[in-house]
């Protein structure tokens, strides 16, 4: 930093010398010439009137990194002498718009340090903050110089301590600001209520307390204040944003809450009899979570061998064992259908708790119940940002997927089974609707038709066999035609839906025997509970959802565009990793090589040999690039993407 500086003194002491010859060079020249006295004032005030010390974006990124530790992780594309808005140039975590720096998006790579503000007020254009989930700590560095921010997100760090009241007021450009899991304490900084623009604020899991203070501007639409200590009544404005954005708050009342403020505040009620009920209460809550503890250990060990059994919802006696009969197997249509499921249950010989049911939701499988899932022979499939995924063979020779679905918690059990019921009703060629589920109140199972070749991602970028070779261009336009048209589908069936599909992805997408693309893993999320998990579906890496924390349907369009680019560049998209160390930047490469007319030489060289398709190729690749367009408005729409795809000829 200090090297820093001293280059910047230098470097102003150059150009304060050269501007001192040049002044006393037209002194002489006035000598000659007698120019007017006029004339020589205005040399003077042009000449020594004080040296600008405005940085270039790309100094004060350097300062700014100069100020953090850990920074391995931008290390290598932060490189001196470049820029970061040049074509062709990327600097990780770094978006430029008209070749100024407008968003530094820097989450999740281990940051930490002493955040050195001033040389961000330097970025003139800077709109964008994201330094969540690093290793932050202290107090929250003063990001109020940075006046012209419309969206700060420091969620997830160790920030600490009080933030002053009026923080905020000099920050009426904000719209987004997440300042959740930290440590914050005092009051909320009542500045917040006076941000005229403010759409979302994410205050959960701090420490804040006091008042809950009034902040109901109309533009405000996403609000959470949960898990603090924050007390008293919620102010009536703020009522229409329901009870869980005040939950986790024990001495916060209102209408809301269903909870009155007349009522005595436990804190003051009598400890008579309840600390033998707490203790108590306490004790049960440790042998439960030693019980549960012992029964994760034991899943996991047994789902490292490939010969496993279901029987982690079994127990020695059990009350209830469900039989599920269904007719034999339907094919898909493309119309929607609804049904009546029809079941009996039959008591076991055991006793004992009762597991639940198998609740089956699409007759497409023979019979199978509870009983036989926990008696299969289980494979590993795989684990990810929502659970992870098993292979069972029944008693009858079918091969299901059974899904272990962490945080499905956000709806009723009733509102689930609706939920899941009408996913399992859906018809189409391209849709892979769940054939049923197992509910229980912090878990659930989905159980879905097993597909031997496999996912997508695993075609495209693992397997090396026949499968792959088989990938030639009119196999993969028929691939991408089949999406457009599953999600062209699901868009029309969940209209009403934030997120119609949210999860869009290769390894999402299974190919049926005859290279039929099957979508899985789409409308789930109306049923996540946890914010965090929700953020693990790939919608959530679209721009909108990075720069402001915004999903719409467009979201699915942007993972679309990026499937399209995928399959016809045959990369491995950098977007699907968390940290984006690896694979390709698809869409700035794509969108570099359009700007300079290099199309023809993004295409997969397996596919490129069909010379007379590459204009072909070319078209969709443009649409991709207009799928993955930055901003939602710009972005084409999707049955218009859907008509241009099915345009295209082999």
């Amino acid at each position: 930093m200090q090297k820093f500086r001293e280059f910047q003194s230098l470097r102003t002491a150059a150009h304060f010398f050269w501007e001192v010859s040049t002044f006393c060079l037209i002194i002489k020249m006035t000598a000659v010439r007698r120019l007017p006295s006029q004339l020589l004032s205005l040399f003077l005030i042009l000449f020594l009137s004080p040296v600008s010390t405005s940085l270039k974006d790309d100094e004060a990124l350097f300062g700014f990194k100069d100020s953090l530790r850990n920074t391995a992780a931008i290390d290598s594309s932060w490189i001196k002498g470049t820029s970061p808005c040049a074509a062709g140039k990327t600097w990780k975590g770094v978006v430029c718009h008209e070749e100024t720096v407008q968003t530094i998006r820097l989450q999740g790579i281990g940051l930490s340090g002493d955040i050195d503000v001033e040389y961000l007020s330097k970025l003139e254009n800077l709109r964008s903050l994201t330094l969540a989930y690093n290793n932050f700590s202290g107090p929250i560095p003063p990001f109020n110089k940075l006046g012209g921010l419309r969206a700060l997100f420091i969620q997830g760090n160790q920030f600490s301590g009080e933030i002053p009241s009026d923080f905020f007021s000099q920050m009426g450009s904000l719209r987004k600001v997440w300042l959740a899991e930290n440590k914050f304490s005092g009051n909320i900084p009542a500045s917040l209520g006076q941000l005229q623009n403010l759409a979302e604020l994410n205050l959960e899991r701090n420490e804040f307390s006091g008042p809950v203070p009034l902040i109901d501007q109309n533009s405000l639409s996403n609000l959470s204040l949960a898990n603090n200590k924050l007390e008293g009544e919620i102010p009536q404005g703020m009522s229409r944003f329901g009870a869980k954005s005040f939950e986790g708050n024990p001495g916060v009342c209102g209408t809301v809450l269903q909870k009155d403020c007349s009522q005595t505040p436990p804190d003051e009620m009598s400890p008579s009899g309840t600390d033998d009920d707490s203790e108590g209460s306490g004790t049960k809550w440790v042998i439960l979570g030693v019980v549960v503890a012992l029964l994760l250990m034991t899943i996991f060990f047994k789902a490292k061998q490939k010969e496993d059994h279901f029987d982690v919802l079994a127990k020695e006696n059990i009350d209830d064992i469900v039989e599920v009969r269904v007719p034999s197997s339907n094919r898909r249509s493309t119309s929607s259908r609804r049904g009546n499921d029809s079941f009996h249950s039959r008591k076991s010989s055991h006793h004992g708790k009762s597991v639940g049911d198998l609740v089956v939701v699409n007759d497409a499988k023979g019979t199978f119940g509870l009983q036989d899932l926990m008696k299969a022979a289980a494979e590993v499939l795989g684990n990810g940002g929502l659970g992870s995924a098993y292979k069972a063979l029944m008693g009858n020779g079918v091969s299901v997927v059974v899904k272990r679905m962490r945080e499905m918690n956000k709806l009723s059990k009733d509102a689930f089974d609706s939920e899941i019921r009408r996913l399992g009703n859906l018809r189409h060629q391209n849709i892979l609707p769940p054939l049923a589920y197992h509910y229980r109140k912090d878990e659930k199972l989905l159980v879905s038709e097993f597909i031997p070749k496999g996912s997508l991602l695993y075609l495209l970028h693992g397997d090396r066999g026949t499968s792959h070779a088989e990938l030639n261009w009119p196999i993969r336009l028929k691939i991408i035609q089949g999406v457009a048209q599953g999600l062209g589908f699901l868009h029309s069936e969940f209209a009403s839906y934030e997120l119609p599909h949210g999860n869009l992805k290769s390894s999402n997408i299974l190919l049926s025997s005859s290279y039929e693309p099957l979508l899985t893993d789409y409308a789930f999320f109306p049923l996540i509970s946890n914010t965090q998990t929700a953020q693990s579906l790939f919608a959530y890496k679209s721009p909108e959802a990075i720069l402001y924390q915004q999903l719409t349907p467009k979201s699915d369009v942007y993972c679309l565009g990026i499937i399209i680019l995928e399959i016809l560049t045959g990369k491995f998209p950098s977007q699907y990793l968390n940290n984006q160390k690896g694979g390709t930047d698809l869409v700035q490469w794509v969108n570099s090589a359009i700007a300079e007319s290099r199309e023809v030489e993004l295409i997969d060289p397996e596919i490129a040999n069909a010379t007379g398709s590459l204009a072909e190729m070319e078209k969709l690749l443009h649409l991709g690039a207009a799928c993955t367009e930055s901003e939602p408005d710009k972005r084409i729409d999707l049955r218009e993407a859907i008509r241009r795809i099915e345009q295209i000829q082999v």
